[in-house]
């Protein structure tokens, strides 16, 4: 019998209780805890993990099912009613940092190609960090809760249009608007399917299914269709998460959606975990030895072109100064889905191997920031606040 992936799965818990019992003692995120878990036991450093691929395939069923119960959270109606933060917000959002991020990469000597897709790669926030983070601290349905996850989606939403463009940057050459036309077509019929589900399907097959008075069938149906969605979604060409998150949306508005969170949390902060570590195994230690300063330095610079962005683009949707800044630090980090752009920009060549060793070290950095940023992001706001600033700046464009 292979007890490769048993032994993994224990090392994994083994260090990540040894390193979250220190952090708990000091108060800092589980999150950081978990990064450096996968710093410590991936092949850079110690290289405890025989099976990372294993490791990589529970991370993904744990962002699955953090994108579930964001669903379950975020009912449709709610998603309808932000849909101008979504499309506007979240489209301003990514070409603003992108082309920043472009002016900055050619200032360093980068070529056209590789600036663009480098700021492509900035302009990506982490989904399953800053909804992980929100969700613990119950402001995903606060005014600033609302943008951040309506430009997460946003992003979310681009990324298959910016895997299709990738090719290009390369040289590469092909039917790319015939695919956007079906990625259209495919993205309208997943509008009218959770559409139908959200109104009739869910909620029939739910209250059929909790007639039966069986916890065991209502978990393993919720799993089901938890999974069904998000593979049905992936077939058509989009993220496993997205269609997790669809899939919650679609159960959102029933009255099991409470019993259905409730069920899964459990799952969700397990398998979360193994996320975070397998991003912590990415990192090269020796790289960020080698580099110190440059990785320090870019760090800094993507975080303040991030948060400023970010913010603007709150200011402008007719947020306070206080949401601003909320949201500005929120969105600070790079995303886990960049790390997905990265390995076909380095397939393609479009990105150096020294440079792909930067944006990991770069991105991972500011992952494992992202909760330090959001706990002060508040108090700061509070802070700056105190100073004389501007009414229109304190009390936003649109009070």
């Amino acid at each position: 019998m292979e007890l490769g992936v048993l032994k993994d799965i224990v090392i994994i818990f083994a260090l990540s209780t040894f390193v979250n019992f220190i952090f708990t003692r000091i108060k800092v995120p589980a999150i950081i805890g978990y990064l450096i878990t996968g710093v410590i036991a991936g092949p850079h450093l110690l290289g405890l993990i025989s099976s990372p691929d294993n490791v990589e395939v529970m991370a993904e069923i744990g962002v699955i099912l953090l994108m579930f119960t964001i669903g379950l959270e975020f009912s449709l109606n709610h998603l309808l009613n932000i849909r101008r933060i979504v499309f506007l917000g979240g489209f301003m959002q990514l070409l603003l940092t992108a082309g920043v991020t472009l002016l900055v990469a050619k200032a360093y000597d980068f070529g056209w190609t590789e600036a663009v897709f480098v700021g492509f790669l900035t302009a990506l926030s982490s989904t399953a960090v800053v909804l992980k983070l929100l969700q613990e601290r119950s402001e995903l349905t606060t005014h600033y809760g609302k943008t951040i996850v309506g430009i997460l989606i946003f992003q979310d939403i681009i990324l298959i249009p910016l895997l299709l463009f990738t090719p290009m940057l390369g040289g590469e050459t092909g039917e790319v608007g015939n695919e956007l036309l079906m990625l259209m077509l495919k993205a309208v019929g997943i509008i009218i399917f959770i559409w139908v589900g959200n109104k009739w399907l869910m909620p029939w097959l739910l209250h059929i299914i909790a007639m039966t008075h069986s916890q065991e069938l209502f978990m393993m149906s919720l799993l089901l269709i938890c999974l069904a969605v998000a593979m049905l979604t992936n077939e058509l060409g989009m993220s496993l998460a997205f269609g997790a998150f669809l899939a919650g949306l679609m159960i959102s508005d029933s009255e099991y959606s409470h019993s259905a969170f409730g069920n899964l949390i459990p799952f969700k902060d397990v398998f979360t975990s193994f996320f975070f570590v397998s991003i912590g195994m990415l990192l090269d230690l020796g790289f960020v030895a080698d580099h110190p300063w440059l990785v320090l330095a870019t760090v800094i610079l993507v975080i303040l072109i991030k948060t400023s962005i970010a913010g603007f683009t709150a200011f402008t949707l007719g947020h306070t100064f206080f949401g601003t800044v909320v949201v500005g630090l929120s969105l600070a980090q790079v995303g886990e889905f960049s790390f997905i752009l990265a390995r076909v920009g380095l397939t393609n060549e479009i990105i150096t191997p020294s440079h792909y060793q930067l944006f990991l070290a770069v991105a991972i950095t500011s992952m494992a920031l992202s909760p330090l940023l959001i706990q002060v992001s508040k108090p700061l706001a509070s802070l700056i606040l105190k100073l004389p600033l501007p009414p229109f700046l304190v009390n936003g464009l649109f009070p």
